[in-house]
């Protein structure tokens, strides 16, 4: 445990947070907690959770622009929901990219847990991505990767962590019901 790691895990706390209430300053806020994470998943040999966030750094940047401007005339963005063949096309596409970067890591690194360290990796890029879109089921991939997250943090003794991923699991189902609220009425029949 370290005080980069105790201040990221605040950052991120709140950028969580922020998430769930919709507000835009959960980007900036993201984006801090990711910096300091890439020294720390370094640090803890996490290379797949390391590379997702400098990625991360990216989506942030790009999260809080659509949010801003992505919707009709360049307007806030509302929240929307996946297809089901949608969700499933985002379902088999992280479990192909989980395959493909927990074989690499594992032959090619000496990565810990390699298949684990890229499934949170892989499903966190997708939530991320759909997060930006602000699509409901995104919440469902943030639970998914919590759960997870809490596993592979307790075991490496990553514990500020550990403990944030369980307010993230939180917040994550949180966030799922007070989006779901936010949807728009279905048009009438």
């Amino acid at each position: 445990m370290t005080p980069i790691e105790i201040t990221a895990a605040v950052f991120g706390f709140v950028c969580v947070w922020l998430t769930v209430r919709q507000n835009v300053w959960c980007w900036p806020t993201g984006l801090v907690q990711v910096l300091l994470y890439i020294g720390v998943f370094h640090q803890a040999r996490l290379y797949s959770d390391m590379l997702l966030h400098v990625i991360y750094v990216f989506m942030q940047v790009f999260g809080w622009y659509n949010w801003l401007y992505g919707g009709r005339g360049r307007s806030r963005l509302p929240v929307s929901r996946l297809t089901p063949r949608g969700l499933l096309a985002w379902t088999a596409a992280s479990a192909a990219g989980t395959a493909a970067l927990g074989a690499f890591m594992s032959s090619l690194t000496d990565a810990d847990l390699p298949y684990w360290d890229a499934a949170t990796t892989v499903l966190s890029l997708t939530a991320q991505w759909l997060m930006a879109k602000k699509i409901l089921e995104s919440w469902m991939f943030w639970i998914i990767v919590d759960l997870l997250a809490i596993g592979i943090y307790g075991v490496k003794g990553l514990y500020p962590t550990t403990v944030l991923y369980g307010a993230f699991l939180v917040l994550a189902t949180t966030g799922f019901l007070a989006w779901m609220k936010d949807l728009p009425e279905p048009a009438p029949a």
